[in-house]
């Protein structure tokens, strides 16, 4: 296939997973004639050197075997209705085996690991990947994401993590506070690929990789992706800071049964994941929240179909006490996918546009943003999105 300048290859972590396979089949749907951009938030933006939708061309890794139509009925997002229409390229696409750990995600395995021999060696195959993934592809460049279950977080005191002559040293060794999600960042970084990590699992946010990347000029962004429940926290927690109604409390808490939620069901990955949550609202508001709480249950039965529910607990003037209930019903992979095309998007142009290192102006799409100088990130939301919009309108 002779390469062109309007494909982009996004290589995904967790390709067999629900956020992937629901990014994908909308991307086929697009190409095989859908004009449906609907849920997109760029879809409205003409801007240069932004890769068209159907330009884009997805592969990656994943610890499932199955073909991806089947892994994706398996998440209970798309039909069959889906994977006989638009999104039928699904059934013919597999994962490349993965690097996998159940030290730091205990609850999700399977038999598609990458036979190598220690970090180094995952590293090397990772790199393999994604030169075969260009050159098979006739692809133009390519971008990361890592779109894989939380991991628990590593010790980040470790000698491993206090310089890169250290972290480099600890891949020598294997060190096992090494996740798989730094390798995969640190493999991306070390191959001049973009790198967006959609988890709250600790990656190229290790102050030794962001420096890397900073040093190599290639574009990293992160962490875990701002999708519902904190979405609405960063639109809500703004407008009460300008009413002068004060957040006595806030207690949230979320159920749902996909394969995210099986992990979050190991007490180790939902530390991880529920400190991004409890990050924003001290920072919009301007003082501790004492009373913010926030719990994640693993409920089968609700697959994808996820419950965010928030109680708000506000005193306003003379002192007198209101409460805000706040039930979002949601399809977690629907509202996370189209994020995850728009990040694969951005940092491709932020490539194009020599900007390397940590990308602040993509705060919008996750829920702990990334700072260049290791600074408090913006959380409110409007915010964020005007510093979208001023760096998509650069020249």
């Amino acid at each position: 296939m002779s390469q062109t300048q309007d494909r982009l290859g996004v290589a995904v972590v967790g390709l067999g997973g629900a956020v992937a396979t629901t990014a994908i089949a909308g991307i086929e749907s697009i190409k095989s004639g859908s004009n449906d951009l609907s849920g997109l938030p760029l879809a409205d933006r003409a801007v240069g050197g932004l890769k068209p939708y159907d330009g884009l061309v997805f592969g990656g890794w994943d610890l499932c075997e199955d073909d991806l139509g089947t892994a994706a009925l398996g998440h209970g997002v798309l039909s069959e209705k889906h994977l006989s229409g638009g999104a039928a390229a699904l059934k013919d696409m597999h994962a490349w085996p993965a690097v996998g750990s159940e030290d730091f995600c205990k609850n999700v395995t399977g038999g598609n690991k990458i036979a190598v021999a220690g970090h180094r060696g995952a590293v090397e195959r990772i790199h393999d990947d994604l030169s075969m993934f260009k050159e098979e592809q006739g692809l133009d460049r390519v971008v990361m994401l890592n779109l894989a279950s939380t991991e628990r977080t590593p010790d980040l005191s470790a000698e491993a993590f206090s310089s890169r002559e250290a972290f480099e040293r600890a891949l020598d060794r294997d060190d096992p506070e090494i996740s798989p999600a730094m390798l995969y960042a640190y493999a991306a970084i070390t191959a001049d690929t973009p790198y967006g990590n959609f988890t709250p699992s600790v990656a190229a946010d290790v102050p030794v990789l962001a420096a890397l990347a900073a040093e190599r000029g290639v574009p990293v962004a992160g962490k875990d992706g701002k999708t519902g429940q904190t979405f609405l926290k960063t639109v809500i927690a703004p407008a009460l800071r300008a009413r002068a109604l004060h957040v006595d409390g806030w207690f949230s808490t979320n159920i749902l049964g996909n394969r995210d939620g099986l992990a979050l069901d190991d007490p180790n990955s939902l530390k991880s994941k529920v400190g991004t949550k409890l990050s924003v609202l001290d920072q919009i508001l301007g003082y501790p929240v004492e009373d913010h709480q926030v719990h994640i249950h693993y409920y089968r039965p609700r697959g994808d179909d996820k419950e965010a529910w928030d109680n708000i607990d506000i005193s306003g003037f003379l002192g007198e006490r209101m409460q805000i209930k706040v039930d979002f019903l949601c399809k977690d992979s629907v509202l996370a996918a189209p994020l995850a095309i728009e990040i694969a998007r951005t940092l491709d142009l932020a490539k194009t546009r020599g900007q390397g290192g940590v990308q602040e102006q993509l705060s919008v799409f996750f829920k702990m943003p990334q700072t260049k100088d290791g600074a408090l990130p913006e959380h409110a939301f409007l915010k964020q999105v005007q510093t979208l919009d001023d760096w998509l309108g650069e020249a």
